[in-house]
């Protein structure tokens, strides 16, 4: 059964899925910088910045602020808190699974070990 929060959790987790815009990311928890600065930072042209910057504005994780020619960018005021709660769900499916593989593991030996004491 697959449940869908929202679309901002497919925008969030695409824009996290690019290692440029994570470290974007990154950058912008020290503070406000310009385009210009995080395409040097990158080595990128501003416009490859540009992009980058747009789909972490379309996800809400960054915001941008034109004044005269330079256009500025901090965190902006999405959260990952939704993503994090997705994860989890998944998380306790997968440990339950792994426990549940590691019951039927152990049981299979102890029959193997058993089965091997009877024959000697």
């Amino acid at each position: 059964m697959v449940q869908y929060i929202d679309t901002s959790l497919d925008a969030k987790f695409a824009a996290l899925s690019d290692a440029t815009r994570r470290g974007v990311l990154e950058r912008l928890f020290q503070g406000e910088a310009s385009i210009s600065d995080l395409a040097e930072r990158f080595h990128m042209t501003l416009t490859g910045m540009k992009k980058h910057v747009s789909v972490l504005e379309q996800a809400g994780l960054v915001a941008s602020e034109k004044v005269g020619r330079v256009r500025t960018c901090r965190l902006g005021p999405g959260t990952l808190e939704a993503e994090m709660e997705w994860m989890a769900q998944y998380h306790a499916l997968w440990t339950a699974r792994f426990k549940a593989l590691d019951r039927v593991i152990a049981d299979l030996k102890s029959k193997e070990q058993g089965n091997e004491q009877e024959n000697d």
